[in-house]
């Protein structure tokens, strides 16, 4: 890396040396309320011109080659579903499928970067809470690094997704409460036990990491998109994609920042709300289909609600039934198996069309893989004994 990095608060704006002692402001962390989004988030920042031709998204970012675990996280595909584009009348439709990183889901993206950031402190342990597709990424990356992993999950948990995490050989505790519930009980785990938490918002290098999809996104086009649809819970991958294309857009490689639509759960949108209303109000238990993206305080939220406001960003609430036809639509159209909280942005997209230039190059996040949630997926076709033919119906 030819760059040097330090940490600046996002709200206060005081610097810091990236430290894995360090991992909120100081200053603007102090009250922190838990019905309410982390404050004193940190952004890793960058000092200098970038050297030489942009061929990696691991070359923007603040920890060594050489401390990266040997697994093909990224380099996920960008393509044109061409059924999808008849459908939708939209010809420069783009699909970004992150499904297909090695544990089938985004998330994998931030998991690297804070394996490679253990390794280069000498750390061996890492906490993460997670509705299933952190904490499973993080065990399989982990189980690459050579580090122990543990995982806090709220009870209802996809089961396929605590499958995962056990199979990469990652303790697993499961939480008699939701994820708000496992995401504090993981942070006490973390500062009684000293271990590198890896909880989203609350380590930096979890939307440091997760930017790689909007820095990839710019290398196989050589430009940035008009528009892109970012399913959303925390925040912290929408954070990542503003925060991937404001670094592109600072070190020149780009001349302006696409309209990023931030699309959520009608069940599950503080950000939204706040968005709307000016501030975040007291949580309302979340609801929706799409676990991944289902939280009551959203930990990045004033961090992404920040990014919004900067950068002209859009809301649009998904219902659970548009989520699971959209789910369908994908997987019948473009033979992409999305998990619900991945199908969001599509339905987000088929909601806000009619709002969008049909020549505009419009990138769909596909952020998780369907198999991690079937009982979600059978919601939304016909999963009965008639459904299925038989030998003697078509012989």
């Amino acid at each position: 890396m030819s760059l040097k990095a330090k940490y600046v608060c996002s709200e206060c704006g005081r610097g810091f040396d990236i430290s894995p002692k360090l991992m909120l402001c100081p200053d603007c962390s102090k009250d922190r309320r838990p019905d309410r989004p982390l404050r004193g988030i940190l952004d890793v920042v960058y000092e200098g011109a970038f050297d030489g031709e942009l061929v990696d998204p691991i070359q923007m970012l603040p920890v060594e080659p050489e401390f990266f675990p040997n697994i093909p996280v990224g380099g996920t595909p960008l393509w044109r579903p061409e059924r999808l584009c008849g459908r939708t009348g939209f010809e420069n439709l783009l699909i970004k499928d992150d499904s297909l990183n090695p544990t089938g889901s985004l998330k994998d993206r931030a998991s690297f970067l804070v394996a490679a950031f253990a390794r280069k402190f000498g750390i061996s342990e890492i906490t993460v809470a997670s509705t299933g597709n952190a904490g499973s990424s993080m065990a399989g990356v982990g189980a690459a690094a050579n580090l122990s992993i543990t995982v806090f999950v709220p009870k209802d948990a996809p089961t396929a997704k605590l499958v995962q995490a056990l199979q990469y050989g990652a303790r697993v505790v499961r939480v008699d409460g939701n994820y708000d519930m496992a995401y504090d009980l993981s942070m006490e785990y973390s500062a009684r036990t000293g271990s590198l938490s890896r909880n989203t918002a609350f380590n930096p290098m979890t939307i440091e990491g997760k930017k790689t999809a909007a820095i990839e996104i710019f290398i196989d086009l050589g430009h940035s998109p008009d528009v892109v649809f970012v399913p959303v819970g925390d925040g912290v991958i929408l954070a990542g994609i503003f925060k991937g294309f404001a670094d592109l857009l600072s070190m020149g490689f780009i001349e302006k920042m696409p309209l990023v639509f931030a699309v959520f759960a009608d069940g599950s949108d503080a950000i939204c709300r706040a968005m709307e209303s000016g501030d975040f109000a007291d949580p309302i238990r979340s609801s929706t289909i799409a676990d991944s993206i289902c939280v009551d305080v959203p930990r990045n939220g004033y961090r992404a609600l920040k990014y919004l406001r900067e950068f002209g960003g859009q809301c649009v609430r998904v219902l659970d039934d548009e989520i699971l036809a959209a789910q369908h639509e994908l997987a019948m159209l473009a033979g992409v198996f999305a998990e619900p909280a991945a199908a969001a942005s599509y339905a987000g997209f088929l909601k806000s069309k009619s709002n969008i230039d049909q020549s505009a190059e419009t990138v769909i996040l596909i952020t998780g893989n369907g198999l991690k949630d079937i009982d979600s997926a059978k919601r939304g076709i016909d999963f009965s004994e008639n459904a299925i033919s038989s030998i003697e119906e078509i012989l």
